[in-house]
């Protein structure tokens, strides 16, 4: 029933299996690739003619993790896989960046390619499995795909390159996904910890010559199953004849319009020399080749500015090969943001905002490798305005979110730790003018915002965007800081992102069938140069480090409490917790480990808030010096609270130095007083004192009173032992826990006898407790 096919072939470690003829049999292709345990179907589906009026190739990738490929149930309302997610739409596009220069020029019918992943083991990524699925289907398809492709994922540990390393590798400083044919590099992309650029080369090298095996898998079996090529005729010699007209007749307007170096003055002369061009081919054009010829007149502008280039070394607005475009940049420039930059390069221009937040303004992220939270977003808009046009203006599309997820990539390396700044970071980035690289403006940009912010980055992070021109004869040129026109007519799109110690991201995109070795090292050669050139004005922009963060911003205090006492900090149902936020205006967070997060815009709450926290998990230390509020007045003392939910009492005989007749002659109810820990029992009771304090300052004062004798003190202490118990009897008893109960008790000491004259004098009885509430 089934014509089932199949390979094997040894990759990273793991058996590769490709098989197809078993599952989705009406797609034109379909390939179920297996890598461990991580199973991923590819499905391809091609249109057998084209619509009419069709001018582009409608590729579309979706890639779609299930979330019961990993044994999850999704979260949410609706319990089901809805709009691809963050991570689902770069890997669609992962996947469609290095297919897509792989389809001749002119094959204009629709293609679909949808990747599902159907098993996941935790180990192999799925990502790289579902592209080489795609490349797979694509090759037995029969549509006409220049291919196949592999790819590979690296990682770098202790020096050493690891091919297609699990998610939770530890100590790795790269992580690099590249793919290409079995002759040259098509697409990477990458994230890395300021490694150097012999390093990032390196890792692309690897990875294409260990996916040269799996090439060799596809070929393998595309000689079992795949279907009859497609008949195609793409040249037209008409269209070739139309260039050739156009030629002649605005050839040197067109090489003389790319001589403007202002964007407007350069898009206004060329729009005057097309109509001028399609008006020397005739007025009786029908739709068909009026459409062909507008496309053989973009094909003569590439023509003409990309061998002036390799010629003339001279780029469109009159820059040297590796000249940067004029930078400004600015900072503090909007008043109530926690960190603002003002980024322009050239007809490139970048507003960044950076906000702070507590621990609850993380992003809660749910796949099918479990949940988890993240603390740095970053978020990149392309309003039509910022290119002079109207469009559709809302939720971002794959481009922002390609395009926001690089500029993070590239800032994520230089970020302090949670424990070094406990923070929620927040970069948006809205592009108010664009013509080159608005993702790499977002990096420089979101750099001087987060330190405008007062964030600790470890160095600032400069971008830039490389092109290249590469003729037939193999004769190339790289160009720094390329333009929009110069992305569009050339073929590569080559992003650099580091600091001046190394590379924190690199993203290449070509539209031939691949760069060398050679053309990639000359590239990170230059755009090393222009980053450092770039890094120099932006540290001019800032001036200088910020002394912490804006004053807009909220505050947060960091401690760390035993897990044990986690429990006695949230109390029971969070009555505790909750009491402290009430009371003293924080905002508190506690995790697992036993980190205590508190936060406000103001300092005294955060401080009144941690003391509340101290006084619940630290023990008094003898000799240690307290602020207190008196809670309870006896005729005795007075009992004071200083550590939280902790009381120690204050005899009469050590309020002052002299001798006081009564208690509430020094002190009162809810005053607050310095008191120092003369001692802790083995029950928890303290002895405080106040006389040795200074109570201004809190200073410690020298005692000037002369000790007593030790037979006095013990006949005192049995003396009042007698006294103590009846008070205890009527007033409560202290170790129960309940403040009541020892203020209760107190009261019961009142109904006592009134201590003699020398009662002032008399030590602490053994049963007057300061202890835990």
């Amino acid at each position: 029933m089934f014509d089932i096919h199949k390979v094997e072939t040894q990759w990273g470690g793991e058996t590769l299996t490709l098989e197809t003829g078993r599952i989705a049999r009406q797609a034109d292709g379909a390939v179920l690739a297996t890598l461990g345990e991580t199973v991923v179907l590819c499905a391809v589906t091609a249109a057998k003619s084209v619509k009419e009026g069709q001018d582009f190739f409608p590729l579309t990738v979706h890639y779609q993790e299930k979330f019961s490929a990993a044994g999850r149930i999704p979260g949410g309302f609706f319990k089901r896989e809805g709009r691809p997610t963050e991570h689902e739409t770069l890997t669609s596009r992962l996947i469609d960046r290095p297919i897509r220069p792989l389809f001749p020029e002119g094959f204009y019918n629709e293609i679909n390619v949808i990747c599902q992943v159907m098993s996941y083991d935790g180990v192999n990524e799925p990502d790289v499995v579902a592209m080489v699925a795609a490349s797979a289907a694509l090759t037995i398809s029969g549509v006409p795909f220049m291919g196949p492709i592999a790819c590979g994922r690296v990682g770098y540990v202790d020096g050493e390159y690891v091919l297609n390393p699990s998610r939770d590798i530890e100590g790795s400083s790269l992580d690099l996904v590249a793919a290409g044919t079995q002759d040259a590099v098509l697409m990477v992309e990458s994230q890395a910890q300021e490694l150097p650029e012999d390093v990032m080369l390196g890792a692309v090298m690897f990875a294409h010559e260990h996916g040269k095996g799996v090439i060799d898998a596809i070929i393998e079996l595309a000689e079992k199953a795949a279907k009859e090529p497609w008949e195609l005729t793409l040249r037209d010699e008409q269209a070739e004849a139309d260039k050739e007209t156009m030629r002649a007749a605005v050839g040197s307007k067109i090489a003389d319009a790319y001589k403007l170096t202002a964007k407007q003055d350069r898009q206004d002369a060329l729009s005057a020399a097309k109509e001028e061009a399609m008006a020397a081919l005739g007025d009786d054009l029908d739709a068909n080749r009026k459409s062909k010829a507008n496309k053989s007149f973009k094909k003569l502008e590439a023509e003409i500015v990309r061998g002036g280039i390799i010629k003339d070394k001279t780029r469109i607005d009159g820059r040297k090969l590796d000249q940067v475009r004029p930078i400004e940049a600015e900072v503090a420039v909007l008043p109530r943001t926690h960190g603002s930059a003002l980024f322009t390069r050239g007809e490139t221009q970048s507003i960044c905002t950076t906000t702070l937040g507590t621990a609850d303004s993380e992003q809660m992220i749910d796949a099918i490798y479990g949940i988890s939270h993240e603390h740095f977003l970053l978020h990149y808009n392309f309003p039509p305005y910022s290119v002079g046009e109207v469009g559709r203006f809302g939720a971002p599309g794959r481009r922002e979110v390609g395009h926001g997820k690089l500029a993070w990539r590239a800032l994520r390396a230089v970020l302090p730790t949670k424990e070094e700044f406990p923070y929620t970071i927040r970069v948006i980035s809205d592009i108010t003018e664009s013509n080159g690289s608005s993702s790499m403006a977002t990096v420089c940009g979101g750099s001087l915002a987060m330190m405008d912010a007062g964030v600790p980055l470890k160095r600032p992070v400069s971008g830039i965007a490389m092109g290249l021109i590469l003729e037939e004869s193999g004769e190339f040129a790289v160009l720094s800081d390329i333009l929009g026109d110069e992305d569009h007519l050339g073929d590569m799109d080559f992003k650099v992102a580091g600091t001046s110690e190394g590379i924190t991201s690199l993203q290449m995109d070509i539209k031939v069938a691949g760069i060398t070795e050679e053309i990639m090292k000359t590239a990170l050669d230059q755009a090393k140069g222009g980053r450092a050139h770039i890094l120099e004005k932006m540290e001019d922009a800032l001036g200088g480090a910020r002394e912490g963060v804006s004053k807009h911003a909220p505050r947060i205090e960091t401690l760390t409490i035993a897990k044990e006492k986690i429990r006695d900090v949230i109390g029971t149902g969070g009555k505790v917790i909750r009491e402290i936020v009430a009371e003293t205006g924080a905002k508190v967070d506690i995790e697992d480990d036993g980190t205590v997060k508190v936060s406000s815009s103001n300092a005294d709450e955060i401080e009144a808030a941690i003391n509340w926290i101290k006084g619940i998990v630290e023990e008094p230390e003898v000799g240690h010096i307290y602020k207190g509020k008196v809670v309870s007045i006896v005729d005795f003392g007075a009992f004071v609270n200083f550590m939280g939910q902790k009381d120690g009492l204050v005899h009469i005989s050590e309020l002052k130095n002299e001798r006081v007749g009564k208690v509430t002659d020094v002190l009162e109810e809810g005053q607050e007083v310095y008191v120092k820990v003369l001692a802790v029992d083995d029950r928890g009771k303290v002895r405080l004192s106040m006389r040795v304090v200074d109570q201004e300052t809190g200073e410690e004062l020298e005692d000037t009173r002369p000790p007593r004798e030790e037979g006095d003190r013990e006949g005192g202490d049995r003396k009042r032992r007698g006294r103590g118990g009846r008070g205890n009897d009527r007033g409560g008893d202290r170790d129960g826990g309940d403040r009541g109960g020892d203020r209760g008790r107190g009261r019961g000491r009142r109904d006592d006898k009134k201590s003699d004259d020398d009662g002032a004098d008399a030590p602490l009885p053994d049963f007057i407790s300061g202890g835990d509430d």
